[in-house]
Parts: structure tokens; sequence; C-alpha cells
């Protein structure tokens, strides 16, 4: 009977290069947290306690995507556009945004900005009753309460994430040929219509994977808004820790949350880069 020939040094050591290590950390990492919530009950208490904060973290997430997804666009086509207005617009924008730490945009957007904005609508209302219009008096009674920090929180959020989705897509549009729009053109589509439908199309297609990133980056940035006692995952397990003095327990659970969404997300996101390749 023959024997297959052994394995060359060179070959097996490839092979120990092919395996994912870091994976194999991250599942240990879960074998041990599982293992932890089922066997010690300071830690199950803990987990009943923050899991409450998940729906808010992933309805932030995913309303404040959404906006920043419109938004993103809409400055991302500003930053293309020729005409110098809405040029230097998007740009003064996305400039802004990147300039100033997240952080403390949140604070301004959620205490400084939504004031300014209702006192906007205020005055606007202020003027429609002026001008005879009934409806204006709903708008200048409009306040601040209106606006609850949740709703602030993931203002802010879409606000901030806009300027860097606005840069994915102009980058994305700008990756499709000149031809695609001057190919549009002969056919007699407008510029509007060319981007409609031959453009963005492909341009979106090509930063699918740099928006399934960002969203998973947002997913963690969810955490700032709880500086705005929105009760999201971060903020509950502040409050665990500050009235049980269990910080160990509390941030122990929170970063496995957190750790376990983003991954779920992150190999969703490769899933997704594997079959536009394939289709490619």
């Amino acid at each position: 009977m023959e024997q297959s020939p052994p394995i060359s040094d060179e070959k097996a050591a490839l092979q120990l290069k092919d395996i994912s290590w870091w994976f194999l950390g991250i599942i240990l990492i879960f074998v041990w947290a599982i293992y932890t919530f089922l066997t010690k009950e300071n830690y199950q208490e803990a987990f009943n306690f923050i899991k409450v904060g998940i729906q808010i973290t992933v309805k932030t997430a995913l309303i404040a995507y959404a906006f920043a997804l419109m938004l993103g666009l809409l400055a991302g086509l500003g930053r293309i556009s020729k005409n110098i207005f809405f040029n230097n617009l998007a740009r003064l924008y996305v400039e802004l945004i990147r300039g100033i730490p997240m952080l403390v945009l949140i604070f301004f957007i959620a205490l400084v900005g939504v004031p300014m904005l209702v006192e906007g609508i205020n005055a606007f209302g202020v003027w429609l009753v002026s001008i005879g219009i009934v409806a204006g008096e709903a708008l200048s009674g409009f306040g601040n309460k209106a606006f609850t920090m949740n709703g602030r929180a993931i203002f802010a959020l879409a606000i901030t994430y806009g300027a860097f989705l606005a840069e994915i897509f102009r980058a994305g549009i700008q990756s499709i040929g000149r031809g695609q729009m001057e190919a549009g053109r002969s056919l007699g589509m407008s510029y509007g219509q060319t981007m409609q439908h031959i453009i963005l199309p492909q341009a979106v297609r090509n930063v699918l994977p740099a928006l399934g990133n960002d969203f998973v980056a947002m997913v963690k940035d969810t955490a700032l808004v709880s500086v705005l006692a929105v009760r999201d995952i971060t903020q509950v397990s502040r409050l665990y820790a500050g009235s049980t003095f269990r910080f160990r327990e509390a941030y122990v659970t929170v970063s496995v949350m957190y750790l376990t969404i983003t991954v779920v997300l992150s190999l969703l996101v490769q899933v997704m880069e594997r079959r536009l390749r394939k289709n490619d």
C-alpha cells in the first residue's frame, strides 16, 4: 500500500499562514463569554439588565444610517457638480464635519443645532401668522421638547456620517468612466437621467462594501450617544455599573455585545464582497 508523500515544511508553513488566526481568537472569546454567562450569576444579571438597550442601539443605527445615506448621496452629487454654489456648499459641509471630533459634533448638533432649528421654525410660524396663515400657529408654538434626545442623537449621527458617505459616493461616481455619461447623453438622455439610470447603479455597486463597513462603524459609534442619556447598551451598562459597582461584569458584557454585532455585520460585508467579485 502506497503512502502519500509527506508534506514539505514550506507547504505546511503556508497552510498555517492561511489559517485565520484572528477569527480563531474571536471564537475563543465567544466560547469564554458563553461559558461565563451560563455559569456565573453576576454576568447573567448584568446581561439581562443591559440587553434592554439593544433595541435602542439597533434602531438608532438603522434610522441614522438611512438618513446619512440620503444626505451623503446628495452631498456626493454636490461634490462632483459643476455648479459652483452646490459644489462649494457640499465641500463646506464635508470639511466642517471632518474637521470636528464626532463627540463634539454630537453635543453641538443635539444641544445647539436643534434649539437653533426650533427657533427658526418658531420665527417662520410667527411670520405665517402675521400674513394671515393659521397653520403658522402650530409652528410658532413648536418647542424643544418635540425633539427627544434619541431623535437628536439620530439627527447628529446622520449629519456626521453623511459627510463621510459623501466622499464614498463621490469616489464611486468618479470611478465610472466618462464614456458612460457620454453614451447616455448620445442616446438623448438628460444629465439627470443618465446619472440616475446608468452612473449611480454602477457607482453604488462599486461602493457597497465601503458602505457596509461604514455601517459597522456607525453601530460602534452609537455608543457616543450615551452622553445624551440615550438608553442604548452603553448607557444602560453605565447605569448598571453605577448602581451595583460591578464594573467588570457591566463592561465585559457590553463589550461582548458590541463585538458580536460588529463581527456578524463584518462577516456579512465580506460575503457581499465575495459575491460582487464573482459577479464581476
